[in-house]
């Protein structure tokens, strides 16, 4: 098959009406009339991935964001840019195809990234889970705990918190990448992947900071947007091969690019 047929099958089985005015979930670089010989999915497509994609012999990368540094890919001002260069390049030498999914993903039900992002922290109860936060009952520990548990689960290298360790919590409120939820008084602790810390429409982490000091059982974890969603790239792949037959097709996870 190709690329285009591989998309075609993915708008048919997706569940959800398809939207061809999205600027996101279209093809990025090389010849989407090319023969797939294997599909790599990621959550961000690095050169890195890029090139463990192709030495894995999966030449059709579907990615979750961005390519190209910009949400909507636009390359008119990277043209003399090196790295836009070689990247485009590489994937044109290399005879790869790079298509994203990203709105559709989110309009799915279940929407994958969420219910990867909470199996990954370890919370149950999410395999329904769509991008609409709602609050999940884990068992009563403490804010210092239960972070201690989602880093060790997600092998996260730069996880960040807000918040007294102490706190005893068990209302958890998750929302994936950018769609990190805005606290809520039935919630306890709030794990997203990235958000503006000030100046934003509901400001998460001074208001955890103001609720630490007066002693409410507030918390917030931030995960980063990588480790975050990754998750439900795999869950992606799981899904695309119940459907597609014959070709190899398997998560390539995408680097956490953070450390401290």
């Amino acid at each position: 098959m190709t690329g285009r047929e591989i998309v075609e099958l993915i708008k048919q089985h997706v569940g959800v009406p398809w939207n061809d005015k999205s600027y996101r979930d279209t093809f990025k670089v090389g010849n989407p009339d090319s023969n797939v010989k294997g599909i790599a999915t990621t959550v961000m497509t690095t050169f890195d991935v890029l090139q463990r994609a192709n030495q894995a012999g999966l030449n059709m990368v579907i990615t979750h964001e961005d390519t190209f540094w910009n949400d909507r890919d636009e390359t008119k001002d990277l043209t003399s840019n090196p790295l836009y260069k070689m990247k485009t390049e590489y994937v044109l030498k290399n005879g790869m195809i790079v298509w994203r999914i990203h709105d559709h993903m989110h309009a799915m039900h279940p929407d994958f990234t969420v219910v990867g992002s909470l199996r990954s922290v370890g919370v149950k109860g999410g395999e329904d889970a769509t991008i609409r936060a709602r609050v999940y009952t884990i068992p009563e520990t403490t804010l210092g705990e239960f972070a201690s548990q989602v880093k060790r689960l997600t092998k996260s290298r730069a996880l960040r918190c807000v918040g007294d360790p102490k706190a005893r919590v068990s209302k958890i409120l998750l929302g994936p990448g950018y769609a990190t939820p805005r606290m809520t008084a039935d919630a306890d602790v709030v794990i997203g992947g990235e958000q503006q810390e000030a100046d934003g429409r509901f400001d998460d982490v001074e208001y955890v900071a103001d609720a630490a000091t007066l002693g409410m059982p507030k918390g917030l974890i931030m995960l980063g947007h990588v480790i975050s969603e990754q998750p439900g790239m795999e869950d992606l792949a799981k899904w695309m091969q119940t459907f597609i037959k014959g070709i190899p097709i398997r998560l390539i996870a995408a680097e956490e690019p953070f450390w401290t």
